[in-house]
């Protein structure tokens, strides 16, 4: 099962916002996040967060129709994105995808990308925003990019280094290779033949797939 967790970040397009999401998800708002939900003409399972971002009446509508209320403190060490996470790790999920965790205030923008890193995780969190996907590769991790030929395709070291890229179906190849914390070698390159990969044998990358639309 895959939770879809929404976050309190700008959205510029519900229809495209709509098309990430499954039938069968089971879908979490993150406090705001939760009218981003209602949005796109999906009620949410869970409202997880201090609510400090959604009216009382709401919240208590969409509590006497069924939805699950986790209501924390506002005084509290993580972000109502985290918690959302760890509700969703309660549930038995193995996969989260999250949406409009982007925009907005810096701090919690990047809060919510580091987020994808956090090694204790279960399964892999997936960042999405609008046409754009985010996943981190932890140690010995493979991935195999979900983009199409044509689309960009670019990798951030999170760690000191990242030892032992190496890309198989992307336009400008790396075998073996070690990137540093700050290089911008990784940045846009292309998806030359699908399936294209990415491997890694240690260190924590960003992997950012730019998804090139069909035409037509």
């Amino acid at each position: 099962m895959r939770a879809a967790i929404f976050i309190n970040g700008l959205v510029n397009d519900y229809t495209t916002l709509a098309r990430w999401l499954r039938p069968d998800d089971f879908l979490i708002g993150a406090d705001g996040g939760t009218l981003h939900c209602l949005a796109v003409g999906r009620q949410p399972d869970v409202v997880v967060g201090d609510l400090d971002s959604l009216d009382p009446v709401l919240v208590a509508r969409l509590a006497a129709e069924g939805v699950r209320i986790e209501h924390h403190s506002p005084v509290k060490d993580q972000t109502d994105l985290e918690l959302a996470i760890e509700c969703a790790q309660r549930q038995g999920v193995d996969q989260v995808l999250l949406l409009g965790a982007l925009g907005g205030r810096l701090d919690q923008m990047l809060g919510n990308v580091l987020l994808l890193a956090r090694p204790d995780w279960p399964f892999r969190v997936t960042l999405v925003e609008d046409n754009q996907m985010a996943q981190v590769l932890h140690d010995g991790e493979t991935l195999t990019l979900c983009a199409p030929v044509g689309s960009t395709v670019s990798v951030t070291p999170l760690s000191e280094r990242v030892t032992g890229i190496t890309y198989y179906g992307l336009e400008y190849p790396l075998v073996d290779f070690t990137l540093f914390l700050g290089s911008t070698r990784g940045i846009s390159n292309v998806v030359q033949q699908a399936p294209a990969t990415i491997q890694i044998d240690s260190g924590l990358l960003l992997v950012i797939e730019t998804i090139q639309q069909s035409k037509g």
